[in-house]
């Protein structure tokens, strides 16, 4: 398993657990688990519940298992089975041979749902779905009773059966608790507990027409393997009345105890696995792994580390009320984190051509450059250097506004880890395009020994034009122009706030050498540009494809403040 890599946060659910090994409660034992339903990969508000529910685990000595809720065959496959064991163990965490499914309880399920029967606590309905909602009640008014709740013991015994058997059409008849239709909590208004689906299952195939609900499977299952603290998002604690109710009339091997905290919501982005499949299956992303997705294989292709995104979930830390963490902070603990660790590299991402006038045409000299200031045992590399570069477009203006410091004409600039250079002339196309920028050079004034009082206002990076390498950057900007995109209006969709420019892709990009051979997922820093990585599905040696990560500074929270200023 991970450690963590800030020190150990103290929180509500740590101290609750530090009081039951104080009372020796669960004979001090700690056992949690991560039950993901594999219907989907998993997203960032997954990973705050991995690392709670294995962190505990991790910080106490206990176990943590891995139990897929797989008890809906019409949303579930073994590709999200796999995806998510993946994700978990890119993490940094392990289950060790604590691998379980909901579905290896389907038969003792079963048999804990007959109890129910035999024991008056449950009742074989025949209400449509619409008429189960409709008696159900509201808020402000208590439900009313099912005309078949007073069926006999004998003849529920026979119907459920009869339900596995596979004699019935879905929708016929489904097998409610019988507990309290007047109850205040409206989970408690006689729940379905099974209901006929006629769908093969990824594990046990057409063995089953009938599959437990959640709530009625993950109270038994964890009861079933000895977890001793359930931990549950908020929107689980109007139905712990139901988890402890089920523990309570069955005669189970123990009774865990369901803890609720806050789940994560994050500023412009969804977390709904419903809507993320909406982008995938409607083609607004190129899939589960697009680096515009907060799925983890997404933040994983766009250059996230485990370790950022350990340090950001014990950045944020747990709540018992809901709230939304700004993407910012998210965004913080990568960049924090590869100021240290990514080398330094050189990349031109719209480039213009520069021509040195009076160096010499056939030179080339390989200048030190230093690969990460952060760390001095990072060294440093060679970057050739020679007549013609490339800098960015918008490092030259020929009409320069007030407080633009970089080239023009007539003005010098420094080029980083080598020379000053002046601006002497530019060629442009016939449509009045500057396509090259001449200049000049002091060849006294070699980066580490410039002439005393010989001072220069701006630092531009560069790629030697013979020996560029040509790449494609793909440029990711929030994906959302609403900070809340599940609060739609009247007549949109969370789709319509999808941001048009949330990806641009740049094919003329021109990257230092050292770059030629990138490997897939590596990370670097482009100076002056931001944190980029290999991408690990469409680069290939010689023309690497490059993600960008995060910006160096929070670019976004500048553009926002400035329109506030403008609509003001």
């Amino acid at each position: 398993m991970a450690t963590t890599d800030t020190p150990q946060a103290t929180d509500f659910i740590r101290t609750i657990i530090a009081q039951d090994l104080k009372t020796n409660k669960h004979n001090g034992r700690v056992a949690t688990r991560f039950p993901p339903e594999p219907n989907g990969h998993l997203h960032i508000g997954h990973a705050k519940s991995i690392c709670l529910n294995f962190g505990v685990a991790l910080e106490q000595g206990g176990t943590c298992n891995l139990r897929f809720d797989d008890t809906n065959p019409t949303k579930e496959n073994i590709d999200y089975v796999e995806s998510i064991k993946r994700d978990v163990k890119w993490l940094g965490f392990d289950w060790d041979d604590r691998e379980y499914y909901a579905s290896d309880y389907f038969e003792q399920l079963y048999a804990y749902a007959v109890q129910l029967i035999k024991d008056g606590h449950a009742y074989v309905c025949s209400l449509s779905p619409d008429e189960i909602r409709a008696y159900r009640g509201t808020l402000t008014e208590p439900g009313r009773d099912s005309p078949y709740r007073q069926r006999s013991v004998e003849e529920n015994l026979d119907l459920f059966a009869r339900m596995r058997a596979g004699e019935f059409a879905e929708g016929t008849h489904v097998l409610r608790a019988r507990i309290d239709m007047a109850s205040p909590n409206i989970n408690m208004r006689d729940p379905t507990l099974y209901r006929i689906l006629k769908a093969p299952h990824h594990r046990t195939g057409e063995r089953w027409c009938i599959y437990p609900l959640y709530d009625f499977t993950h109270c038994l299952s964890d009861a079933l393997e000895g977890i001793t603290h359930s931990l549950c998002t908020l929107e689980f604690e109007d139905h712990r009345p139901l988890y402890d109710w089920a523990l309570d009339v069955l005669p189970v091997p123990s009774h865990p105890q369901q803890i609720e905290f806050a789940r994560l919501n994050l500023t412009y982005t969804v977390m709904s696995k419903r809507k993320l499949l909406t982008l995938v299956t409607d083609n607004y992303v190129s899939g589960w792994d697009d680096p515009r997705m907060p799925t983890l294989a997404g933040l994983r292709r766009r250059g996230y580390t485990p370790q950022s995104i350990r340090s950001f979930c014990e950045r944020i830390g747990l709540a018992k009320r809901n709230s939304t963490v700004d993407y910012a902070m998210l965004e913080h603990s990568i960049r924090e984190e590869l100021n240290r660790t990514a080398p330094r590299v050189m990349a031109v991402l719209r480039p213009v051509r520069v021509v040195i006038d009076n160096y010499p045409q056939d030179r080339v000299e390989y200048l030190d450059a230093i690969n990460n200031p952060e760390d001095a045992s990072a060294g440093t590399r060679q970057v050739p250097f020679s007549r013609v570069l490339y800098i960015e477009r918008e490092d030259f203006r020929e009409d320069p506004p007030r407080k633009f410091f970089r080239l023009a004409p007539g003005r010098e600039v420094r080029l980083r880890y080598a020379y000053i250079v002046k601006c002497v002339g530019v060629v442009k196309d016939d449509t009045g395009e500057i396509t090259e920028i001449h200049c000049t050079y002091d060849p006294e004034t070699r980066s580490g020994r410039p002439p005393a009082g010989r001072k220069v206002k701006a630092t531009l990076h560069w790629v030697s034009a013979e020996h560029a390498v040509n790449a494609e950057v793909r440029l990711y900007d929030h994906f959302f122009t609403k900070p809340d995109p599940d609060n739609v209006e009247d007549g949109q969709a969370f789709t319509d706030y999808l941001n048009p420019h949330s990806l641009e892709i740049l094919t003329a990009c021109t990257v230092e050498p050292s770059l030629a051979q990138a490997e897939a997922g590596s990370r670097f820093q482009f100076e002056r540009q931001g944190y980029f990585c290999v991408d690990t599905v469409d680069s290939s040696p010689g023309r690497p494809v490059f993600n960008r990560t995060v910006t160096l500074r929070d670019t976004w929270a500048k553009i926002q403040k400035a329109e506030q200023q403008k609509r003001a």
